[in-house]
């Protein structure tokens, strides 16, 4: 795995963002912390921000990051990787979900961000999508839209995509919504049934399905992009035909539907038995609603579905869709044909169980 987050020392007295610089290129000298020495500990670096060190890296794997350092943690956030495409914000851990699948689990406590997030956004590399999410981001609507509409005017060649679980927009939004800064921006929300007692009850939040519709229809009157996300889990499984049709009749102005298979972390680690459907048991249901989906106009794919375990008719939706530094592919994966188009796996999923799912193609 990657690491996102590096021990670090600092002289500075309070946190700040920084590009780190060991090799060719522009240099900005407000921004840009430039290699003064490396080691087989790490790499030191010299800019306006102060001294800084880090552990655990080497400058070659560096050179170019986004970083935030926080002096008093002892710590530097890698916000943007240079030259990958995976790259997410975190703007808060707070949600007023509490999903049974949860890969996150929500804290009570937020720490707002917003300006070294927005700093950071300005240094990223030229035409770079960045990906937000929480915890819920549009808890702290104004400040987020804030940000992203900032971002944009300065840097027109960005875009994002925000996962949100959608409940939180109303009419008043749609005229700022409707701004066409935000065609560089699509949301990504969660849909996981088509009756508000199963979705709510996955969702762990009454209310939950009613206040989601308010707010698709709110994100349709504004003409935002909308990717559908549904995760898969015991209790929908057999309710996806229903969502299918569902989704087909009333939301075909969604971008692309994206069913997701579960992450083995979180609180769906501890419910692993209860929760996880072992879809190459039961790919008829999946594949009817992608049959469904496809047929009336809305584009369907897979997330979190190695290839070899989808039928071959089915793996040409199913995407690499976990992020570089998460993703592994089991031993058993040497040699399979289908590696770079395929999701592996995460990190954090078993490998005695990711092995014996696997079989390259």
């Amino acid at each position: 795995m990657i690491p996102l987050v590096l021990p670090a020392m600092s002289d500075a007295e309070a946190p700040f963002v920084t590009r780190l610089r060991s090799g060719e290129g522009p240099v900005d000298g407000v921004w840009d912390s430039l290699m003064v020495d490396e080691d087989d500990g790490g790499v030191t670096y010299a800019g306006a921000g102060g001294i800084l060190a880090i552990d655990g890296a080497t400058a070659e794997a560096l050179d170019g990051d986004v970083v935030l350092v926080q002096p008093r943690t002892g710590r530097v956030e890698r916000i943007l990787r240079a030259g990958s495409p995976h790259n997410t914000l975190l703007v808060t851990e707070r949600c007023d979900q509490l999903c049974v699948m949860c890969s996150q689990p929500p804290k009570k406590t937020h720490v707002d961000r917003f300006a070294y997030l927005e700093d950071a956004c300005l240094l990223a590399e030229p035409g770079l999508h960045i990906g937000i999410s929480g915890g819920e981001p549009t808890l702290y609507k104004d400040q987020l839209l804030s940000m992203v509409e900032r971002v944009l005017r300065q840097r027109p060649d960005l875009s994002f995509h925000i996962l949100s679980n959608g409940q939180h927009f109303t009419e008043d939004d749609v005229p700022r919504l409707r701004d066409p800064l935000y065609r560089k921006v699509s949301w990504g929300v969660p849909l996981y049934a088509a009756s508000a007692p199963l979705h709510d009850e996955i969702v762990g939040k009454e209310g939950a399905f009613d206040a989601l519709q308010d707010g698709l229809a709110t994100l349709l009157m504004a003409g935002a992009r909308v990717e559908l996300r549904t995760v898969l889990v015991s209790s929908n499984l057999a309710a996806l035909p229903e969502l299918s049709r569902f989704v087909a009749s009333r939301l075909r102005f969604v971008e692309v539907w994206s069913i997701m298979q579960l992450e083995h972390i979180g609180f769906a680690k501890g419910r692993w038995r209860t929760l996880f459907v072992d879809h190459r048991d039961q790919f008829q249901m999946v594949a009817g609603a992608i049959d469904w989906a496809t047929m009336h106009g809305v584009r369907a794919q897979l997330f979190n579905f190695p290839r070899c375990t989808v039928p071959p008719a089915y793996r040409g939706v199913a995407i690499a869709s976990i992020s570089d530094w998460k993703r592994k592919y089991p031993t058993a994966c040497t040699g399979c044909a289908e590696q770079a188009n395929c999701s592996g796996f995460f990190e954090w999923h078993p490998d005695e169980e990711a092995g014996a799912m696997v079989e390259p193609l």
